[in-house]
């Protein structure tokens, strides 16, 4: 069975036609469309698209009325499509708005001619049909759509045979087991691009956050692998429903999974907790030249230049102190690790330290000492004149993100060059945190940011930004 409905984002847009034409062993065996009025009006970019208008649904059924006579079409099918998740998402969304469940085994065109041929970069219904020397049908109509699909099905069976055919859909075909308090088509709705998916037990408690290049391919192997720790045991056990938020690429992914696992706190998370209070240390001069340290938390995002750490509380940046001073030979007074008060510091009694807090060190070489040793901790300065905009692309999908980041914090994401004309930063909030500011300078100055597109963009305005 194939199928094709037309819409655009199925939580928001309708069907318009449905086409299906039925297969079985290697013959068609019958064939059922129709035109649906979708209770709203076509846009003209969708008429424009598939070529269908207001005037040509208007008389047309709706899709409750046709429901259950889909549904009896249906029943004990392969739901076959290219891009299946889009219109199996359609089908699923229209039958949830009538407070019917709908679920089929699902076979995803798109998937099967990754599979048989790897060798390709490109997988669209076009791109098939160029490759492969494919009639050319009505595109985007559904019996068009029907057409071209069963036309690559057979050209695929001939040319590869049909072993490698039988192979790749059963392959595809196979569903790993899911939690059982999970709708069994679960994983038939996950998208395979990147993004951040989210697990939810009773009461919509929010248990786990996670990304992934690949939605379907991640939850999956939660799944696969939930047996291997009693933690695993009982998130599996716990897991009531699964949902997600598609990115254009991995930092996006990752940016939001740090975000949100900082905010909304699930429960089985372990990792990435937003700090309580972040601590850096600052250097500054006595009134006799000496450079001292002192913790600091309110810290100034353009002037990172000026900080030494960071740090997630204040017993971790003591720990820090110590360890400097104890290989370095600094003085642990001035170093902020003894209370202020007449003659040597305890360390000068025991040989480690040499004077400073005498005054018998020359301050200019204690000074440099000191440099040397807090080098290695000084924070990355912000390279750029003012934000930038970091753009990801997802090819398979079409999504644009263009992530605006301003002195190694995330501001905001826009999709469009168009919509940086004229951003203004004021007035947007954002937290400066520890994870984020190591995850963007190793994105960004790493090898991974020469292969990045960055569009410098001017400094209109400043974040508000909030510390820990």
């Amino acid at each position: 069975m194939i199928s094709k409905p037309r819409g655009g984002n199925s939580a928001r847009d309708r069907i318009t036609e449905i086409g299906i034409r039925f297969w079985r062993a290697g013959e068609v065996v019958g064939e059922w469309q129709t035109l649906l009025n979708p209770e709203t009006r076509i846009s003209a970019f969708i008429e424009n698209f598939t070529g269908i208008s207001n005037e040509m649904v208007a008389d047309a059924p709706l899709f409750a009325d046709m429901a259950d006579e889909l549904e009896k079409q249906l029943k004990g099918t392969v739901f076959v499509a290219h891009n299946a998740r889009f219109d199996y998402g359609f089908i699923k969304s229209e039958f949830r708005r009538l407070g019917r469940l709908f679920s089929a085994k699902v076979l995803c065109t798109v998937k099967l001619s990754r599979r048989l041929y790897p060798e390709f970069r490109r997988h669209n219904m076009d791109a098939l049909i160029e490759r492969h020397g494919l009639a050319r049908v009505q595109r985007h109509r559904a019996m068009g759509d029907v057409e071209a699909m069963l036309s690559f099905f057979l050209h695929a069976r001939t040319d590869r045979g049909d072993k490698a055919m039988e192979d790749a859909i059963a392959t595809l075909l196979q569903r790993p087991s899911i939690p059982s308090h999970l709708p069994p088509d679960t994983l038939q709705d996950l998208p395979s691009s990147p993004g951040v998916y989210r697990f939810y037990g009773e009461n919509d408690a929010l248990l786990y956050v996670g990304k992934s290049t690949n939605i379907a391919q991640r939850v999956a192997s939660h799944f696969s692998g939930d047996h291997n720790s009693s933690r695993g045991v009982r998130m599996s056990e716990s897991l009531r429903r699964v949902d997600w938020t598609q990115t254009a690429g991995e930092l996006g992914a990752l940016l939001l999974e740090l975000k949100q696992i900082k905010t909304l706190k699930p429960l089985f998370n372990r990792r990435s907790r937003a700090a309580k209070h972040l601590v850096s240390i600052e250097l500054s001069e006595t009134d006799a030249g000496y450079l001292q340290a002192r913790l600091v938390r309110e810290i100034a995002p353009h002037r990172l230049g000026n900080y030494f750490g960071l740090f997630r509380s204040k017993r971790d940046a003591e720990r820090a102190l110590s360890g400097i001073a104890a290989k370095n030979e600094l003085c642990n007074r001035l170093l902020g690790l003894e209370p202020e008060h007449e003659g040597a510091c305890f360390q000068r009694t025991l040989g480690r330290c040499k004077g400073a807090c005498e005054g018998l060190e020359d301050v200019t070489r204690y000074n440099l000492r000191t440099q040397i040793a807090f080098h290695a901790l000084r924070l990355q300065t912000w390279p750029w004149k003012g934000p930038v905009g970091v753009v990801e692309h997802d090819r398979f999908t079409g999504r644009t993100d263009i992530l605006v980041v301003y002195n190694w914090m995330h501001v905001t994401t826009v999709h469009d060059e168009a919509d940086l004309h004229g951003l203004s930063l004021c007035g947007q909030v954002v937290t400066f945190d520890l994870d984020s500011y190591k995850l963007l300078i190793k994105a960004l100055l790493g090898r991974d940011g020469q292969n990045r597109k960055i569009l410098e963009l001017p400094a209109v305005g400043a974040p508000d930004v909030l510390m820990p």
